[in-house]
């Protein structure tokens, strides 16, 4: 008769051996993935930095500081396109972080009933799958006009205020950095709104109920409770559509201006790095080429930068949050 000591288990009678466990697919296809992601980062900048090599020993950080862009006496410098992409980004994001974080407190709460939510939430959401040549084309038959019209009206407003003075120095041309940071805006709406909602989805019933047993009102809970707790996820939001903002090609080409020159006024052409490389990549040649691999590595190193410094702000964001969880 056999006994149940006698019985061997289910693993060892499969013929494994005692304390071995047989390799977890999943983990594996994950741990690959990710080394992957990493040697193809890698890749890219190896192969970014080796053709950009001959116009970083020919021109150095005279590249980064320099203003003019005239190829035909292989003078090359990206401080105003550098500028251009910073200040169009940050511009964007000034108008569609506040726009959006409101769209997602209104589609996260029960201000309106669900069906008509989930309508304004797929009408959002859907703004991330239109192409950006039909941005482009929007823009040039909505916003310009608009940009037109009261940039005349901003430049003439403020023409003997000090720092604003500069700012919307006339006069107002068609093509822009107001005009392209408008579009870019409601580019990089969708994922700052999905990303906050979702965020705000998140956090816990107690939480809100907790509040309103203590006696807080409805946005008392929301600003005091959950925005602070979603705070991670509205951190994660942001730097995504920075890094979006700062890599728009195709729409910021067409509504820009694409001008080599600095300026400070919104009101005037500029340029950015990418629309830079989009316009002069195709028909570029020695070391032009070399040059445009060189604003290349920079907008690289700029979006990686951003993307760093969102990182140390979500964990510092996250351990300040920790105890409200």
């Amino acid at each position: 008769m056999s006994t149940l000591s006698d019985e061997k288990p289910a693993i060892y009678r499969a013929g494994s051996r005692p304390g071995r466990r047989s390799p977890d697919l999943f983990q594996v296809l994950c741990w690959v993935a990710s080394v992957a992601t990493v040697a193809t980062l890698a890749w890219m900048i190896l192969q970014i930095g080796q053709q950009s090599w001959p116009a970083i020993k020919e021109f150095g950080l005279g590249f980064i500081t320099g203003e003019r862009w005239i190829p035909n006496r292989d003078q090359y410098g990206v401080l105003p396109f550098l500028l251009g992409t910073t200040i169009s980004s940050l511009i964007a994001l000034l108008f569609a972080l506040p726009l959006g974080l409101s769209i997602a407190i209104f589609l996260s709460e029960d201000f309106l009933p669900l069906p008509i939510r989930q309508v304004v939430r797929f009408t959002v959401e859907m703004l991330a799958a239109i192409p950006s040549v039909v941005y482009g084309l929007w823009g040039i038959f909505v916003v310009i006009p608009l940009v037109q019209q009261w940039g005349k009206w901003l430049a003439k407003t403020f023409e003997d205020v000090p720092v604003l003075g500069v700012v919307f120095d006339g006069p107002a041309r068609s093509n822009s950095m107001l005009t392209a940071s408008i579009v870019l805006a409601l580019m990089i709406l969708p994922t700052i709104t999905a990303i906050s909602r979702n965020a705000l989805v998140a956090v816990p019933a107690t939480l809100r109920e907790g509040s309103y047993a203590l006696g807080a009102t409805r946005w008392e809970t929301i600003f005091g409770v959950l925005l602070p707790t979603a705070a991670p996820g509205i951190v994660a939001a942001t730097i995504l559509a920075l890094g979006r903002a700062m890599g728009e090609t195709m729409a910021v080409a067409m509504l820009i201006g694409n001008s080599d020159r600095l300026t400070w006024s919104l009101l005037k052409p500029a340029g950015t790095l990418a629309s830079k490389l989009a316009n002069e990549f195709g028909e570029a040649s020695g070391i032009q080429v070399n040059a445009l691999m060189y604003a290349a590595l920079l907008l690289m190193g700029l979006t990686l930068t951003v993307n760093i410094l969102g990182e140390l702000v979500l964990r510092y964001t996250q351990r300040k949050t920790a105890g409200i969880r």
